[in-house]
C-alpha cells in the first residue's frame, strides 16, 4: 500500500468536490453520474501520475464529462452533498493508495454500498474505512493490490506510457 501525500489528498479533495458539484451540475441520479465518473477518461486520468500538473478546473472536469457522456434526467436518486463528497474523497483515497484503477475499484465497490456505510464510517480516518470494507468483502490485501498494479500496468503500456 503506497501512503497517501499531499498531491494524493489534494486528488482526494478535487474528487470529493467534483462528486459533491454534481448534485447541481448534472441532471442524471448520483448512482448514473458514479458509473459515469468512474469510467470516464477523467477519472482514468486521475488515476496516473502527472494530473494535478494539467491544471485543470472543476468546470474543465464537467466541460470533459459532458463531451464524454451527454448530460441526461434519467434516474431520480440524489445522495445528500455530504454523502457524495465522502464517496469522491474515499474512491479517490482508496484508488491513489492501493495503486488501482477508478474502473476496477467501482467493479468492487459499487456506490450504493458505500453509501450504506456513510454514517458508521464517514468519521473515520479513510485509510480505517477502507480497511473495513476490504475485510468485509474478504478481499485479500495482496491480491487485490497485486490485481491493481497489474491493471493499471497493462492500461499504461496500452496508452504507450510505459
Amino acid at each position: 500500500m503506497k501512503p497517501i501525500d499531499e498531491d494524493g489528498l489534494i486528488l482526494c479533495k478535487i474528487q470529493g468536490r467534483i462528486f459533491e458539484q454534481s448534485l447541481e451540475r448534472v441532471a442524471c441520479s448520483s448512482p448514473i453520474f458514479l458509473r459515469r465518473f468512474m469510467f470516464s477518461e477523467i477519472a482514468s486520468r486521475m488515476d496516473r501520475p502527472g494530473f494535478l500538473d494539467t491544471g485543470i478546473s472543476d468546470n474543465g472536469i464537467f466541460e470533459e464529462l459532458s463531451e464524454e457522456y451527454p448530460d441526461t434526467s434519467y434516474g431520480k436518486v440524489k445522495y445528500s452533498r455530504e454523502e457524495m463528497y465522502w464517496i469522491g474523497y474515499l474512491y479517490r483515497y482508496w484508488s491513489y493508495t492501493h495503486e488501482t484503477t477508478s474502473k476496477h475499484l467501482y467493479r468492487i465497490v459499487k456506490p450504493q454500498e458505500l453509501r450504506e456505510v456513510y454514517y458508521p464510517y464517514h468519521s473515520l480516518d479513510p485509510a480505517q474505512a477502507i480497511e473495513r470494507m476490504i475485510e468485509s468483502k474478504g478481499i485479500q490485501e495482496e491480491d487485490y493490490i497485486a490485481r491493481g498494479k497489474k491493471i493499471m500496468k497493462k492500461i499504461w503500456q496500452e496508452r504507450g506510457l510505459i
